[in-house]
């Protein structure tokens, strides 16, 4: 990676990881909206697109402890630990599956469901463990609603907006991939034409 290439991802995170600490402030830091709308999620994810794994893992897991540390929200335990863990897979699998999948629109998604579904598996994961050592309960029911149901407007917010803004930022790649499509296309139905024509 060149050293203008590394100086762009350290820059763009450090905007995202500022992102991740005010967002927050639109719902008012109010832990039930905020569970709702999961506004720290978002910036996360856009790094793992924009910067790869590594920052965007790094910038996921410092997030919620620097926030805590500057605003003292959200607690650590368990809601900070378990969304350190959730975040820094969101950001890590976001990079690595776009970066290995093909660069078509279509993978934009398959690689933004599948972060966010490993990120909630991990955040289950780690609150199992925390409430384990805490001798409390943590069944499927409780990572249904606090995973999945509560979170169902984050959850449409991050399918409308990242790809959205994934395809805005790399509209030239896009527009390229899309134009190999079509001339492969267009050779598939010239061949086909030309061995009915023999």
């Amino acid at each position: 990676m060149s050293s203008r290439k590394r100086i762009l991802h350290m820059t763009l995170s450090a905007m995202m990881l500022a992102l991740a600490l005010l967002l927050p402030f639109v719902t008012g830091q109010i832990p039930q909206i905020g569970a709702s709308l999961c506004p720290m999620h978002l910036p996360i994810l856009l790094c793992g697109f924009f910067c790869g794994p590594f920052w965007g893992a790094a910038i996921g897991f410092i997030a919620p402890f620097l926030r805590f540390m500057i605003f003292g929200m959200p607690p650590l335990i368990p809601s900070g630990v378990g969304m350190a863990f959730e975040l820094a897979t969101y950001g890590f699998m976001a990079g690595l599956l776009y970066q290995i999948l093909p660069k078509k629109r279509i993978y934009i998604y398959v690689s933004l469901l599948l972060s966010m579904l490993a990120g909630r598996v991990v955040w289950g994961v780690v609150r199992v463990i925390l409430y384990g050592l805490g001798k409390s309960s943590f069944g499927w029911k409780i990572f249904i609603a606090n995973g999945f149901t509560s979170a169902i407007p984050g959850i449409i917010a991050q399918i409308i907006l990242v790809p959205a803004i994934v395809m805005a930022v790399y509209a030239g790649r896009y527009a390229k991939a899309d134009h190999a499509d079509h001339n492969v296309d267009a050779q598939a139905v010239a061949q086909g034409k030309n061995q009915k024509s023999t």
